[in-house]
């Protein structure tokens, strides 16, 4: 499907993840946040800023924080996905794992929305951080 001249994304894996999109909705629809489809995915902002993003992958579901590698993460729940330099995300396996875990969520995402309004960021990785095959 074409809307405004661009291809439309889907989020992966939509219809698996059904009861949990609504489940993280309801914990996220507490917070001072603008839910926005980005990238065919519920994405929530704060002053037009990216702080949450749903994903569903093939065996979770996921709340993706845009900044998470800035959060203090005192439960160990935040995981980074392959080489992402500041993204993290929050790893479901069912609608009852959320509810089970909105008190963590909440909090998490509160200081994800202070990470964002305090205009914190990762320092940008040079080229010499990386490896370089001979």
């Amino acid at each position: 499907m074409i809307v405004e001249g661009r291809a439309r994304m889907e989020m992966a894996y939509r219809e698996r993840w059904k009861a949990e999109i609504a489940a993280m909705r309801r914990v996220l629809a507490s917070l001072a946040m603008t839910e926005e489809c980005k990238w065919g995915k519920p994405t929530y902002t704060v002053d037009g800023k990216n702080v949450v993003i749903m994903q569903g992958f093939k065996e979770y579901f996921a709340l993706g924080f845009f900044h998470g590698a800035l959060l203090k993460d005192p439960k160990k729940v935040l995981v980074q996905l392959g080489q992402v330099h500041a993204g993290r995300v929050m790893k479901f396996t069912s609608a009852k794992d959320i509810a089970a875990k909105a008190a963590t969520i909440k909090a998490y995402v509160r200081e994800a929305i202070a990470v964002e309004k305090a205009g914190l960021r990762m320092t940008p990785r040079k080229t010499a951080d990386f490896p370089v095959p001979e």
